[in-house]
């Protein structure tokens, strides 16, 4: 018996081929319409229907069978999967998820060429293989024009050293080329100085061959490096030419000589909170004839008091060196032998060392007579020490920073024997041991004059006036924590000095009506500040910005801080911290007022005042720096 098509019914009672036998029970889902037949024992995943071996009866479409119509055929049934678990025990089954069957897309037709051409691609064809051949064209051309990697390694390591430092790192991460050229191009490195930077040395100079600039930096509550590792870094690094040394507490005179011995070719030792002393100080000069800087700040290995202190110096390097900077040393004066065997001597700069330094000061001027640039900060000197100076004919710079004991006779030696002079900062401290005196002097044989700081100096018209017409090359002035500088002296000063070009005015009794000089005055005024007079309102520098537009005004006037600001010797000195030399007037800005003991206030007004002025500092260096650029 053959089977029916499948969109004829079956006559009722009957089987067709391959059909299921009627006493298999069978039910119909829930969900699914048009009869579904699914098997009604256990679970059933993944049904498809319609059911290729079912065919539809009266008994699945009753209704339909008596109104005439007849089952719909089984291929006009939406073929639907059922997904997921169907369950017939009696309970509610679990909704099936249905999936809707993705449409095809229709094939796009192919193009054609135009009517009555023979022998022509397609458009879209011939594009793509253009497209094609440009893709490889391109691809060859970017395989030939990679001239990094045709760069050689010289040429590469004037890159990187053109780069920051954060980007030569980046740089040495992209390939092993790179990361050898980085390393071998690199001149100055710093490295934390701890403890534990013994078993890196010879990895880490195995890479960084070349270096000649090196800072080894420890902080004070870490164990630093010692003899063995700076023995270590001086066989890796025989061209050294510069070291700088902070808190190496752990290195000894033993250490130090192993790598002068090892370095001769150094140039520069820059040394602070130290512990080696006399004897390494001495192997460095004794082995490095090539040095031409030595700076050495808080060293604590010095013993001895005074004459009891084992010299140091001249040694070979006494021959070559330049400068010399002493910091903060308790028994400075041990290196006097090295100050006046240096005969080629061009920088001194004596910051705050124990002693009286008349006497080496006459013996240096006796031996080197060549120093440009000298620097005395808190010592002991007086006119005795200005005097031997003024035998230094080539001074250019000089700086005397609260030395209390130099007067008038003192500036005026050093004023009528050092005609080269272009730049002087005093800090008088509130002594009143220089005034008028001593800068008309400056004004009468100083013709170069180029930038002038007083701080805590009181001159009047008349000086004021004969330094602005006869320094016709001064550039820079700073008046600072004077009492006798007004609107008159503003006044005298805008007239005469055409060639200024940078102002300061700090803590000075200035009002509008003395700053109102400048707007026809200082042809050549580029930038003017303004800290702390009461008497210059904003509203003032407003209307001088809008009248010279191109003067920079920086106004300050200090309303928010404590005009009196106190403090005493001892409370300036206690303090640790390093200032520069033109903040120091903040700390006598009204001493004579204070002749109490230094009070907790008082303290705490000064150090603020002090760290305010350090803006003052960065200021006058700028300037200085911009000029000599110049």
């Amino acid at each position: 018996m053959t089977s029916p098509r499948a969109h004829e019914p079956l006559p009722h009672g009957s089987r067709a081929r391959g059909q299921i036998p009627r006493h298999v029970r069978r039910k119909r889902h829930p969900r699914a319409r048009g009869g579904f037949p699914v098997r009604a024992h256990g679970k059933f995943r993944g049904a498809l229907a319609p059911d290729p071996y079912y065919r539809p009866s009266d008994f699945d479409y009753p209704d339909q069978l008596k109104s005439g119509f007849g089952p719909p055929p089984p291929s006009s049934l939406p073929g639907r999967r059922v997904d997921g678990p169907v369950s017939f025990d009696g309970l509610t089954p679990d909704p099936p998820r249905l999936h809707q069957p993705r449409p095809q897309p229709r094939p796009r037709p192919r193009p054609r060429p135009p009517l009555g051409v023979q022998g022509v691609a397609p458009p879209l064809a011939d594009a793509r293989r253009r497209s094609r051949a440009d893709a490889a064209d391109a691809a060859d051309a970017s395989d030939a024009s990679d001239y990094i990697s045709q760069l050689p390694d010289e040429c590469l390591a004037c890159v990187f050293q053109c780069l920051g430092t954060g980007d030569r790192k980046r740089c040495s991460l992209v390939c092993r080329r790179w990361l050898a050229v980085e390393g071998q191009s690199r001149h100055r490195l710093s490295l934390n100085a701890r403890a534990d930077l013994l078993p890196l040395v010879t990895s880490l100079f195995s890479r960084f061959d070349a270096v000649t600039k090196l800072a080894l930096k420890c902080d004070r509550r870490s164990a630093s490096i010692g003899d063995e590792a700076l023995d270590l870094i001086s066989l890796r690094c025989q061209n050294l030419t510069r070291l700088k040394l902070r808190a190496c507490r752990d290195l000894t005179d033993a250490g130090m000589a192993r790598f002068a011995k090892n370095c001769r070719s150094l140039k520069k030792l820059s040394c602070g909170s130290c512990a080696f002393g006399a004897r390494g100080m001495n192997a460095v000069l004794d082995s490095c004839a090539s040095l031409e800087e030595l700076s050495v700040k808080r060293l604590r290995g010095l013993a001895g008091d005074g004459a009891a202190a084992e010299p140091i110096g001249p040694g070979v390097a006494a021959a070559s060196l330049k400068t010399i900077c002493l910091k903060e040393l308790y028994n400075g004066q041990c290196f006097g032998p090295l100050i006046i065997g240096s005969r080629n001597l061009r920088t001194l700069r004596l910051f705050r060392c124990s002693g009286e330094w008349d006497k080496l000061l006459q013996l240096m001027a006796d031996q080197a007579n060549g120093v440009v640039e000298i620097h005395l900060e808190r010592l002991q000197v007086s006119d005795i020490g200005l005097s031997a100076i003024s035998n230094c004919p080539d001074l250019e710079i000089l700086h005397l920073v609260k030395t209390v004991e130099c007067t008038n006779m003192g500036l005026m030696s050093v004023a009528e024997r050092c005609k080269l002079l272009r730049k002087l900062h005093i800090d008088g401290y509130k002594a009143n041991r220089i005034g008028d005196e001593g800068l008309i002097a400056v004004a009468k044989h100083c013709a170069n004059l180029q930038e002038l700081v007083l701080i805590g100096v009181n001159p009047t018209k008349s000086s004021l006036g004969l330094l602005a017409s006869n320094c016709r090359n001064l550039e820079r002035l700073a008046l600072c924590g004077s009492d006798t500088v007004g609107d008159v002296e503003i006044s005298c000063i805008a007239e005469k000095c055409l060639a200024l070009k940078k102002l300061c005015i700090k803590s000075c009794p200035v009002s509008n009506d003395g700053m109102e000089a400048l707007a026809n005055g200082f042809p050549n005024l580029v930038k003017v500040k303004v800290k702390k007079c009461r008497g210059v309102t904003c509203e003032f520098a407003e209307w001088l910005r809008t009248s010279r537009g191109t003067l920079a005004v920086s106004l300050d006037s200090g309303e928010h801080e404590n005009a009196d600001v106190s403090t005493s010797d001892g409370g300036a000195q206690d303090n640790g911290v390093e200032f520069p030399p033109v903040v120091s007037q903040l700390a006598a800005a009204n001493i004579a007022s204070s002749s109490n003991g230094p009070t907790r206030s008082s303290l705490f007004k000064s150090r603020f005042g002090m760290l305010s002025g350090k803006n003052l500092a960065c200021t006058i260096r700028r300037w200085s720096n911009g000029s000599n650029l110049s």
